[in-house]
């Protein structure tokens, strides 16, 4: 495919990722440009197969270059006060590792029970982060990575689509709607150099994240360098409300776009997995969170985010969305992807995964 018909077709997936997202807060949905774009684009990619898609595949710098906005947006409400959270960190932390151990045990118990995969499939199917380091794993390990890719991504969908309604349900009022966003401006104009400002942050820490090799490069660079300016009083970083919406049209439209090309019945009997285990993991995330409210005093909101193994975008964006400490969440999004790809790398071997097999 050449460079200007990848272009073109980006373009047109992007436009109908607004529409899609146009729609949605017409609906009243949570999330609705995220979400909307992403649904759109799953349905054209899915039901409709057009021609174009046919070896397409979404420009993979081009959405790492809006998740680096978000990631200044998050680094930019790190506060002291998220210091001054150490002692109730102990025990979030502790039990985010209690929560993974038990989110893949389960997981790999009805992978293996109701879906009848075998045990790399399963085991790598099971999963709660490092979606590209599972996939990556697994096909090295003889996973059968058309199942592997469906279940990983649609761990993510269904979390991203389900925690924002629940919480949309429970609070009275659309989760990431305009008036949500509106907290990462303070309500205010943002002027041309604000911007810039944000964009050169962004820039920067993707570059040393990327130098020094850090997990979740794209995000955790820019988040640490806005936090740095903002700790310092150096800089004051602001996006305006639009900005952050294209930032979820391309998150959306970039996930949705990932389900060209799955059969209808691998992707019936995906779904009816990723729904059983998600619940589970979503309910585990809802206990986990009552129960740590009582003892750190932190919100059982921000913890159900914080728990709610999605994205780490996109939980961010969420976070964002209800001033819900995003920096906390992040935090914990962060370390839940570098414990699970630890465990994924440790377990592997000792199960004897590690081992290439002819399929």
């Amino acid at each position: 495919m050449t460079v200007n018909r990848r272009v073109a077709i980006t373009a047109i997936l992007l436009v109908l990722g607004a529409v899609g997202g146009e729609a949605a807060v017409l609906l009243g949905t949570p999330m609705p440009w995220m979400l909307g774009s992403l649904t759109l684009c799953a349905v054209i990619a899915m039901v409709l197969r057009p021609k174009p898609l046919e070896g397409y595949s979404f420009p993979k710098n081009f959405r790492v270059g809006f998740v680096a906005l978000i990631g200044v947006m998050i680094g930019a409400q790190v506060t002291p006060a998220l210091f001054q959270q150490a002692g109730q960190l102990v025990w979030t932390l502790t039990a985010l590792a209690v929560f993974l151990i038990l989110c893949f045990v389960g997981n790999y118990v009805m992978f293996r029970r109701v879906g009848g995969y075998d045990a790399p499939t399963a085991f790598f199917s099971s999963s709660p982060g490092g979606l590209l380091e599972s996939i990556l794993m697994g096909e090295a390990s003889g996973a059968d990575s058309r199942v592997l890719i469906a279940q990983q991504y649609l761990r993510i969908v269904l979390v991203i689509t389900l925690v924002p309604l629940a919480l949309s349900l429970w609070l009275g009022v659309p989760v990431g709607s305009a008036a949500g966003l509106e907290l990462t401006t303070g309500g205010a104009a943002v002027g041309v150099s604000e911007v810039l400002i944000t964009l050169v942050a962004a820039a920067v820490g993707l570059g040393l994240a990327r130098l020094i090799k850090l997990p979740a490069a794209q995000l955790t660079g820019p988040m640490l360098v806005a936090a740095a300016a903002t700790l310092t009083g150096v800089l004051e970083m602001q996006l305006p409300v639009w900005m952050i919406a294209v930032a979820q049209i391309v998150i959306g439209v970039s996930l949705g776009i990932r389900f060209q090309g799955l059969e209808p019945a691998l992707l019936r009997r995906s779904i009816g997995l990723a729904a059983l285990t998600v619940g589970y993991m979503l309910a585990l995330a809802g206990i986990f969170a009552t129960a740590l409210t009582s003892v750190t005093g932190i919100p059982a909101l921000t913890l159900v985010i914080a728990f709610a193994p999605g994205g780490v975008a996109e939980m961010s964006l969420v976070a964002l969305s209800l001033a819900a400490n995003p920096a906390l969440v992040s935090l914990h999004h962060i370390l839940r992807i570098l414990m699970t790809v630890a465990a994924l790398g440790i377990v592997m071997r000792f199960m004897g995964f590690d081992a290439p097999k002819d399929r």
